[in-house]
């Protein structure tokens, strides 16, 4: 058993059984805390075990509802600080509000930048997380950021399989560097979707690059969020001549009209990971789940005995 008085974990509410995951791996018992709700919805957190001088990771992804889970994370974070613990690590498996990293229009708002500073200023020394929708995210924080992906993760579910007419397909132009991370695992050939947003949600198909004709497409994302994009992709690869296609990401967002589409979508199999906590009555047949629990236990680990988290990313 893996014992460190120093090294504390604890959970607010958005993926307690993640949450209970990374401690069994890491063989150590969940802080004892809660979050506790006001009658009027105002949030406070108790704290009911010493953590003067402890090096302490909160697990908490910031998914619907963003702004109440996010409050949770703020809350805790200032309630370990004012109990003196030595160091606080935000774990956030899904960063909410990533996709709010950049104006494109003027007057815009850039909520990835904000959301930064709250959690600096609430007290968080150190942030990780995985896939974060945009990599120069990290470059908001000014304290130290550990950004995991978990494309080895869903790339060896696909791994035992015969793959010699299999490509892995990006959905869109800015997700290349995942498809072509995922392609070199399974030793096979990408393709990409060419697609443009006319307005937030919609996206339409222009063009396919590469080969797909009578191949099994996986199609890899970060993010599935209403599943307009991996819906309208799955269509477009069949409708192309690919004879099968798999969709799987790191986070499944599901939101709005996503479960509808996705049951009745001309995919085989769907793959995510449990960054976010999926009510029963969004498991839709086709789904499968793999956790990211033993990943993120082993950084949590290698960063509380400050070991190279890049060794943790050549061994997946």
């Amino acid at each position: 058993m893996y014992y460190d008085r120093k090294l504390k974990i604890f959970s607010c509410t958005s993926n307690l059984p993640l949450a209970q995951a990374i401690a069994d791996k890491v063989e150590i018992s969940l802080g004892k805390g809660e979050v506790v709700r006001f009658s009027d919805g105002e949030v406070t957190v108790r704290i009911e075990e010493s953590v003067r001088g402890a090096d302490v990771f909160i697990i908490q992804s910031t998914s619907q509802p963003a702004n109440e889970n996010l409050m949770e994370l703020l809350v805790m974070i200032d309630a370990l600080k004012r109990a003196s613990a030595k160091r606080i690590t935000a774990v956030i498996p899904y960063y909410g509000y990533a996709r709010q990293d950049r104006k494109t229009r003027p007057r815009d708002p850039i909520t990835a930048k904000l959301v930064a500073n709250l959690l600096t200023v609430a007290g968080a020394n150190r942030i990780l997380s995985i896939d974060l929708h945009a990599g120069a995210i990290q470059g908001f924080f000014d304290i130290p950021v550990d950004h995991m992906t978990a494309v080895p993760i869903l790339a060896e579910h696909f791994a035992g399989r015969d793959t010699s007419d299999m490509v892995v397909v990006s959905p869109d132009m800015g997700g290349v560097t995942r498809a072509r991370d995922m392609a070199q695992r399974l030793g096979v050939p990408i393709a990409i979707i060419d697609k443009r947003r006319p307005r937030p949600n919609v996206a339409e198909v222009m063009n396919i690059i590469g080969d797909i004709k009578g191949k099994r497409a996986i199609l890899v994302d970060d993010i599935i969020d209403t599943a307009g994009t991996i819906t309208l992709g799955a269509q477009a690869l069949l409708d192309r001549g690919a004879k099968e296609v798999f969709a799987c990401c790191t986070h499944p967002v599901f939101s709005g009209p996503a479960i509808e589409r996705l049951a009745a979508a001309p995919i085989s199999e769907l793959v995510v990971c449990d960054t976010i906590l999926l009510p029963e009555e969004k498991r839709i047949p086709s789904l499968k789940i793999c956790s990211v629990a033993a990943l993120l236990a082993e950084a949590i680990v290698r960063i509380h005995e400050d070991l190279s988290i890049s060794k943790l990313f050549d061994a997946t």
